[in-house]
């Protein structure tokens, strides 16, 4: 199953990453989002991560200037009816996630493969709103994806093995380290990194320490190349959230449940970096 063209629908953090990492890696690329703004936005936020590349010697201008004429953006769905892959990449929303992939698989070839960037909602029942769930895969990168190298490959219980061969070929391809991950709320990283984040707002909320200070304690005493609020505003307060509820959900065990002063952020509208303001303020 040779992968030549990848579409992407979403043209977010996530979305727009993945564009960058298959066009430097060779591939034809056609990002989807809804509005030509959303995808405006994407293009640019591409553009300076691949200039920072090139400022830093990791790409030269011509591979940059060849990345860039490999993308193709548009908001018709129709545009991803000759690619050999297309990865959902929307916000953690299971309706919304469900509601693209119908509208991907109408369009889509029936040898694509369909793939979801979900980073914990069950690849099996996502699998099973599709008329052929033996061509759906879970493709979890992580923010941000020009730079985390790892991709965790979750195959449902129909996914074929053809196509899982084929996503770790590609994985490969992108200069990412696959892991096979079982499908479980979560998978490996999620599921132990996101309490640990639930964990640290407890802390903040208890007083037992400042945000920078638990940052540090973090960084300093285990090592963690950024704190666990810094992440969580890196993230997104919202992403952690509905991680959680999922989590919650999914295992039916108190130890999910989110802190009270996590979900009053995410009410307030304090989501992180994206909007400005989550735990820290960002100007």
């Amino acid at each position: 199953m040779k992968i030549e063209g990848v579409g992407i629908v979403g043209a977010g953090a996530m979305g727009n990453g993945i564009a960058q990492t298959a066009a430097v890696a060779g591939l034809n690329v056609v990002m989807i989002d809804v509005t030509e703004a959303a995808l405006s936005k994407g293009v640019a936020t591409l553009i300076s991560s691949l200039g920072r590349l090139v400022s830093k010697g990791k790409l030269d201008a011509n591979a940059r200037a060849a990345s860039l004429a490999r993308i193709e953006t548009s908001t018709d769905y129709q545009r991803l009816v000759d690619v050999d892959l297309v990865i959902e990449a929307a916000t953690e929303n299971n309706d919304l996630k469900v509601r693209i992939l119908k509208q991907i698989e109408a369009v889509a070839r029936p040898d694509a493969i369909i793939a979801s960037n979900t980073s914990s909602i069950s690849i099996t029942a996502l699998g099973a709103t599709l008329a052929d769930p033996s061509r759906f895969i879970g493709m979890h990168f992580f923010n941000p994806v020009p730079m985390m190298p790892l991709v965790e490959i979750i195959r449902g219980v129909r996914t074929s093995q053809a196509v899982a061969e084929a996503i770790r070929e590609l994985t490969v391809r992108f200069d990412k380290t696959p892991i096979g991950v079982k499908n479980s709320s979560g998978f490996v990283v999620n599921r132990i990194l996101v309490p640990m984040i639930n964990e640290a707002f407890f802390v903040l909320a208890e007083g037992v320490a400042t945000p920078d200070e638990i940052d540090a304690g973090m960084k300093l005493g285990a090592n963690h190349p950024i704190g666990p609020l810094a992440l969580a505003d890196l993230v997104g307060l919202d992403v952690v959230l509905s991680v959680l509820d999922v989590f919650l959900k999914d295992f039916g065990d108190p130890k999910y449940r989110a802190c009270p002063l996590l979900r009053e952020l995410v009410a307030a509208g304090r989501l992180g970096r994206k909007t400005g303001h989550g735990v820290y303020s960002y100007g």
